[in-house]
């Protein structure tokens, strides 16, 4: 099997992947609500000559190969995308009020690119490759959701890898950044505190119970874990982003709502931080006479990043992008002259709970210049996805799986 032509080969569907990139774009759906995107793909799918499979509330798997005795690599694209209104300068914009500003779409696209690289050589597989779907990535659910609806079983994975492109990177579009072993996406868990008071005209606070006043102190006291209760080599950004209370300057209401997420590094930390949130939470709601709830919403836990799998794939993406088209976060802090020492993305990726059941990996893909214009980051209303990226991506997603079952026969 040769990567370079396997790339050449991926680039004659190009034409295909922009129309199935642009039409995700302009019908995005968000969570687990996302109908239109599944029926196009296990459309697609189905005339690629699979027989797609629901998973879940909304996900999607299909299985190419079973040629051949071997084992099982299974591959994952996302496929939902964000509540917010497009303001990307694209004739394709979505409009609707969603938006694919993390670059679900071009996942998926790249996914369905791969899955007819998958069945154009189906015979040569080695074992069997899984193609995953998945829903509801940026609440945290979809892949949790897959796993207990049995994707890692029927047949049992033995390995897997994802992709995410990344706009404003410097490197050409279509470059690989294998990450190294170990943690390279925090855990996140988001949550609500609720707090019950009684609600009194501002002249006459002695006869109510000032929910404002205890969440302003359930605030700074929350501040004081990072600053005092947690070490100096362990990171956690523990952040309040919502503060819901009142409508009138001369009334104290009867409640008050907190939001935030807690972002941490460690499942130990992370369970101390959220114990203790717990402790503080309940403490100044007593104080202040008010009735104070803590809540744990959506959330996942770090990535991992397998050392086997990783190594592994570093090689496949050389031998398919080129030297210069793929390269390891340790290659890139040393050549950046950190000592090749590794940093950790503050972000959170619901892969991570694949990567708590079986060896796996984290690739990133590089999918747009700044100086080429792509300079707005993901999430952002008016980020562009450098489509030149697709080609590239589906067939590091093919050849990576077929490669590594052939060397774990």
């Amino acid at each position: 099997m040769n990567g370079e032509q396997f790339l050449q080969e991926a680039k004659q569907y190009e034409e295909q992947l922009v129309k199935d990139r642009r039409y995700l774009h302009q019908h995005p759906g968000i969570g687990f609500d996302i109908a239109d995107t599944v029926a196009y793909v296990k459309s697609e799918l189905t005339a690629m000559g699979y027989e797609p499979q629901d998973c879940g509330k909304a996900g999607v798997v299909a299985l190419a190969g079973g040629k051949k005795p071997g084992k099982v690599f299974l591959i994952r694209g996302d496929m939902d995308a964000l509540p917010m209104q497009e303001e990307a300068d694209v004739d394709f914009a979505s409009q609707n009020g969603y938006m694919h500003a993390c670059g679900h779409d071009m996942h998926t696209a790249m996914m369905l690119g791969a899955a007819r690289l998958l069945k154009a050589h189906e015979a040569e597989i080695e074992g069997m490759v899984k193609l995953m779907f998945q829903p509801a990535e940026e609440i945290f659910e979809g892949a949790f959701d897959m796993i207990q609806a049995g994707v890692l079983q029927n047949p049992a994975v033995d390995a897997a890898m994802m992709m995410h492109v990344t706009a404003g990177m410097p490197f050409p579009p279509g470059s690989a950044v294998i990450m190294a072993p170990g943690i390279s996406a925090s855990a996140c868990d988001f949550f609500e505190i609720r707090i019950q008071g009684k609600g009194c005209h501002g002249s006459m606070p002695e006869q109510g119970v000032d929910p404002i006043v205890t969440a302003a102190h359930i605030v700074l006291a929350l501040q004081e874990i990072q600053s005092r209760e947690v070490s100096l080599h362990d990171s956690v950004a523990l952040t309040i982003g919502a503060v819901q209370a009142g409508s009138a300057s001369n009334i104290i209401p009867d409640t008050a709502l907190l939001k935030g997420s807690l972002r941490t590094f460690d499942e130990e930390v992370r369970q101390k931080v959220k114990e203790r949130m717990q402790a503080i939470v309940s403490a100044m709601g007593t104080v202040y006479r008010a009735e104070a709830e803590l809540i744990f919403g959506s959330g996942c836990p770090t990535l991992n990043n397998d050392a086997e799998v990783a190594g592994s794939i570093a090689a496949y993406a050389k031998e398919v992008l080129g030297m210069r088209g793929a390269f390891t976060t340790q290659e890139l802090t040393a050549m950046a002259g950190s000592g090749g020492s590794k940093k950790t993305a503050g972000g959170s990726e619901d892969f991570a709970y694949v990567t708590q059941e079986i060896p796996a990996l984290m690739v990133a893909l590089a999918a747009g210049q700044p100086q080429m214009g792509y300079t707005y980051p993901t999430h952002h209303p008016k980020v562009k996805f450098d489509e030149s990226a697709l080609a590239s991506g589906s067939a590091l997603y093919a050849y990576a799986a077929m490669r590594w079952l052939e060397e774990h026969k």
